[in-house]
């Protein structure tokens, strides 16, 4: 057997935590431990996109590795989705290509865009697994702060065109995972400012773009002028259809990066799941595909979460499905917090240990699988734990 040894490129890629604690937790069989730190939800997908999916099963054609760039019907509806958002017209034959899952996007889209030894910015916090693609790719994660305050999070702007140098590339996600942050308008105008100063590639996870509260609107950073050919766009059917296990996420850029994009697509996972791609393609042009009411839905358990810690060390998120907790405020690690909350209060949640720099002293808390009944009780038990 050959000597085990770590390499090199895994040195600084940690788990995520979310695994460890959604082990635990299905481990203990327990239905009163409270399902907080998954981002999975109890929301139904679009009843056409499952039954498109049904019909799909038992077609020989999506029995293929062909088309290797996604299926026409899906790649047409993924660009028309991006192009809406951020009123620029896309090519779908050269500018989509469909990817299994979102995550495999980015990690598509890193391996075509950087150096190894390139910066690549992302905010601090941001999602460990985006950290690590980032890492695995070659890349040096850089981080930028978010300032949270008692109103919510907003970008820190001078350190971000501080962080900018002509090796930069930028990641961002908005909402930001696990923060909820949405950049407003002047924060994606600095972003627009810094990318097109160091002629950098930004790569925006567009995964959540619409799961906005409090009326917010939508915005998109290709739409700011000259950066459509500076943004490529990473969206996945997992949030905004709920349709996680379907694997389906897409990538619309500009045409002098996608064949390299695509390159990688075909060297990596080869080709997407084909059952799952014309259930995709049908959420996605249903005229109503459930994601107002699954919106309405999710503010009201994120309002209720917030009612129920209020007081405490929490900054309260403007999209998204989580929040975050500032475990040190109470004198301990968020790994002890965790650890505490989901043993004495059944409570599970995650520590941000690994999702950037000032992170680790957060705990997050999903609200997004949990129904406001249940959400209701958190107060009590949540307090017990911190001693308050």
């Amino acid at each position: 057997m050959p000597k085990l040894s770590r390499v090199s490129r895994l040195e600084k890629v940690p788990g995520i935590g979310v695994d460890r604690m959604g082990n635990a937790a299905d481990a203990a069989h327990d239905p009163e431990i409270l399902r907080l730190e998954n981002l999975d939800t109890d929301i139904p997908p679009p009843a056409i996109a499952i039954e498109a999916t049904r019909k799909s099963i038992g077609l020989d054609d999506n029995n293929s590795y062909l088309p290797f760039l996604g299926q026409d019907s899906l790649r047409k509806a993924a660009t028309a989705r991006v192009s809406k958002s951020c009123g620029v017209d896309y090519d779908w034959r050269s500018e989509c290509i469909i990817t299994a899952g979102g995550m495999s996007g980015i990690l598509n889209c890193l391996l075509a865009m950087i150096e190894p030894g390139d910066e690549v910015i992302v905010t601090d916090p941001t999602y460990a697994g985006i950290i690590n693609r980032i890492r695995l790719a070659g890349g040096i994660p850089v981080f930028v702060p978010l300032i949270p305050s008692p109103d919510g999070w907003r970008l820190n702007i001078p350190a971000l065109e501080k962080a900018t140098t002509s090796r930069t590339k930028i990641v961002l996600i908005s909402p930001g995972m696990p923060t909820g942050h949405i950049l407003a308008k002047e924060e994606w105008e600095a972003v627009a400012r810094v990318t097109i100063k160091a002629d950098a590639w930004l790569l925006y996870d567009a995964a959540m773009e619409r799961i906005l509260y409090d009326k917010r609107p939508l915005l998109h950073p290709a739409s700011l002028p000259n950066m459509k050919e500076s943004t490529i766009t990473v969206g996945a059917a997992s949030k905004e259809l709920r349709m996680i296990g379907w694997r389906v996420g897409w990538i619309v850029g500009p045409k002098a990066i996608m064949n390299d994009i695509g390159l990688v697509s075909i060297s990596n996972v080869v080709c997407q799941t084909g059952i799952s791609m014309a259930g995709v393609a049908a959420g996605l042009t249903a005229p109503d595909n459930g994601l107002k009411a699954a919106v309405a839905v999710w503010e009201e358990r994120r309002d209720t979460l917030l009612h129920e810690l209020k007081g405490l060390s929490v900054i309260p998120p403007h999209g998204g499905w989580s929040l975050l907790l500032d475990a040190t405020s109470y004198g301990m690690t968020s790994t002890e917090l965790t650890e505490r909350l989901f043993k004495e209060a059944k409570i599970a949640t995650t520590p941000m240990v690994g999702w950037g720099e000032a992170a680790a002293k957060y705990v997050r808390f999903v609200f997004s699988n949990e129904p406001k009944e249940r959400l209701i009780s958190l107060e009590k038990r949540v307090r017990t734990v911190l001693g308050v």
